[in-house]
């Protein structure tokens, strides 16, 4: 089956270079290589630059591992960013005819690749008020054909973050079945989350250094599974690629070696920035989010009839303010908000937004 237009990356790849106030990325404001060559003293002039060790460099496993609270480093394995991770476990475990579970709004890879195999995917819909949902919907769904609940924790674009009780709960309901979790963990880290792969035997975890270490650029991820799931990755990841190479993964071993530092810088751009949304919206309120207590994103709601997609094409356009509007998540009168950009920029490109609004919007 042909893939559809992945449409949040297709309106980044059309719009973002035009941008002056980038008020919608979701990675944390991006570091200089010099940033990060300046937190370790490594001497790369002896690097070797050979395919280095294929499912990932052991010490760089070790940092990875040092994310988690359980497992050794052959439960890892290395992805060329998280967008790879998740297309590996999907590729490998399922299969034409299986049944999948996908919450939305959320990240449209989680749906079309699954589509793409030929499998049945069933939707379960967060609840806009708060952008959570129950346990129940997910029992309502599951049985024998179910292999594979997809989840994002903290999620893009709502910020949902699924509670441990939750976690637990869903874990119970799964385990008759032996339906696998896979949840996206790149935004995880900011708030204590737990990660799946340390509390169920069949959740299988994907992140990278992208959005919390501030490193997409590096294009390097992971997957943390059981071994036998990272043994049936392994063998279909070689027709894929190779490896991540030493060069990458030195330089993310030293991006993990120093990820307390990375995640504090992290915590302190979007507190700030959350504290000026607060502000802002107090300005104005045909403006509302739910303001997540992790991740780096949430979904910005505003009060106009006006589709997202022609409302962010405008406030580009004349503002230079750049957006992914609902559209792009099937959900109307919404933007995606990051929280984790430069926050001078990011005040001004809210206030320009503001500016946009009194001069068409408002009479």
């Amino acid at each position: 089956m042909r893939l559809s237009d992945f449409k949040v990356e297709q309106w980044m790849n059309d719009y973002e270079n035009d941008a002056i106030y980038n008020m919608t990325d979701t990675c944390v404001k991006s570091l200089t290589l010099q940033e990060l060559l300046d937190l370790e003293d490594f001497d790369f002039s002896n690097l070797i630059l050979d395919y280095g060790q294929i499912t990932g460099d052991v010490e760089l496993k070790k940092e990875i591992l040092s994310l988690y609270a359980s497992g050794t480093i052959d439960n890892i394995t290395t992805a060329q960013g998280c967008l790879q991770a998740n297309e590996l476990v999907m590729n490998t475990l399922l299969e034409k005819g299986d049944e999948v579970i996908c919450v939305v709004p959320g990240y449209q890879q989680f749906v079309d690749i699954p589509k793409s195999i030929g499998c049945k995917v069933r939707l379960i819909e967060l609840d806009e008020y708060d952008w959570q949902v129950g346990v129940k919907k997910f029992r309502e769904m599951l049985n024998t054909s179910i292999k594979m609940i997809i989840l994002n924790n903290p999620s893009n674009p709502t910020g949902t973050e699924y509670s441990n009780g939750f976690l637990n709960e869903l874990i119970e309901v799964c385990k008759p079945y032996g339906t696998y979790i896979l949840c996206d963990e790149v935004y995880r880290g900011l708030n204590q989350e737990v990660s799946i792969s340390d509390i169920y035997e069949n959740g299988i975890s994907t992140s990278s250094l992208s959005k919390v270490f501030s490193l997409a650029g590096l294009r390097l991820g992971w997957i943390k599974a059981n071994e036998d799931v990272i043994h049936q990755i392994n063998v279909r990841r070689d027709y894929s690629m190779i490896s991540t190479g030493p060069l990458v993964d030195k330089l993310g071993w030293i991006a993990l070696k120093h990820k307390d530092e990375l995640i504090l810088r992290a915590k302190n751009i979007i507190s700030t920035n959350k504290n000026i949304v607060r502000e802002w919206l107090k300005e104005n309120p045909r403006f509302e989010c739910v303001l997540p207590s992790g991740g780096t994103v949430c979904f910005l709601k505003y009060g106009f009839d006006l589709k997202s997609e022609t409302f962010a094409k405008l406030l580009l356009a004349e503002k230079g303010v750049f957006f992914v509007p609902g559209s792009c998540f099937d959900k109307k009168y919404y933007f995606r908000l990051g929280l984790a950009q430069d926050s001078k920029l990011f005040k001004a490109g809210l206030n320009e937004l503001s500016n946009f609004v009194d001069e068409h919007l408002i009479s």
